[in-house]
């Protein structure tokens, strides 16, 4: 069955101009758990596990990172305005804004990236934190930024989100979602994001966070995989660390191997609930 793009209603909060949206599912007094997207995607990649973690109880925030999907981008779209440490405060604004003093965060790619930004100052209020898709360290080459525009502008938005969806997921249910994220970006946000996200070093974030840690390595993210060394070689010693081998799953997991990735977050989060009674 072909999965179906949809967003959940959205729920706005302004931050120094820019207009965040955001999901909200699940019952206002459940465990607050926010599922935050990656680069050129947008809070539709988790709707539907939204819908089955609100059954669990628990209150489920999606956000729109800013550029992305129905959160609006920075006048002028400076690159200053596309730092990490900005993205990262905009979480921390909606977290601020449905008044969650605590909270389970799951990122993806670039919404990993944020968390481990955001551990270093907000760390106490992560009841957990989870990710898939993300190194904590990464090293690159300059980005081609300009090259990238030129590809982009070549191919168009449309044969782009066709192209992306299928090297995305192997689950040919979920390409109608990737395909229309991926048709919907601005480019000029992706490109300014790319500027900081090429080389950034956040392990010891992780490594003073003493709350519970999940990394679920995948198989099909080769990409990712080959930058987690550095990051393993840290984190795989620290008690509070856990690494979980998805061999199904691709840089956006939740669309691979959604029962299993589920069932990993469930059971992370309620543990993490049980040892702290």
């Amino acid at each position: 069955m072909t999965l179906t793009p949809e967003f959940l209603d959205a729920n706005y909060v302004e931050r120094d101009g820019v207009r965040l949206a955001y999901g909200d599912v699940g019952p206002k007094d459940g465990p607050v758990v926010f599922l935050v997207h990656g680069l050129a995607a947008s809070g539709m990649q988790f709707t539907a596990d939204a819908h089955f973690f609100a059954k669990w109880g628990y209150r489920v925030i999606v956000p729109d990172l800013r550029g992305h999907g129905r959160s609006s981008a920075p006048t002028g779209k400076k690159s200053e305005d596309f730092s990490i440490a900005e993205m990262a405060n905009d979480i921390i604004a909606i977290a601020d804004h449905i008044e969650a003093s605590e909270f389970h965060y799951v990122g993806n790619s670039l919404g990993g990236i944020l968390a481990l930004w955001a551990l270093k100052e907000h760390g106490a209020r992560f009841r957990s934190f989870a990710s898939f898709g993300t190194s904590y360290s990464l090293r690159t080459p300059e980005a081609g930024v300009g090259l990238l525009k030129w590809i982009y502008k070549l191919l168009g938005p449309n044969l782009i989100g066709r192209i992306g969806a299928v090297g995305t997921t192997k689950n040919k249910a979920a390409r109608p979602i990737v395909r229309a994220m991926l048709t919907a970006i601005d480019i000029d946000v992706v490109t300014q994001i790319v500027g900081h996200v090429g080389n950034y070093n956040l392990i010891d974030n992780a490594l003073a966070y003493p709350g519970p840690i999940m990394l679920l390595r995948c198989g099909y993210d080769k990409s990712v995989n080959s930058a987690l060394g550095p990051t393993l070689s840290k984190m795989k010693s620290q008690d509070n660390f856990t690494l979980i081998e998805v061999p199904d799953g691709g840089h956006c997991a939740n669309l691979d191997a959604t029962d299993r990735v589920r069932q990993y977050l469930l059971e992370f989060w309620q543990t993490t609930e049980q040892n702290e009674r």
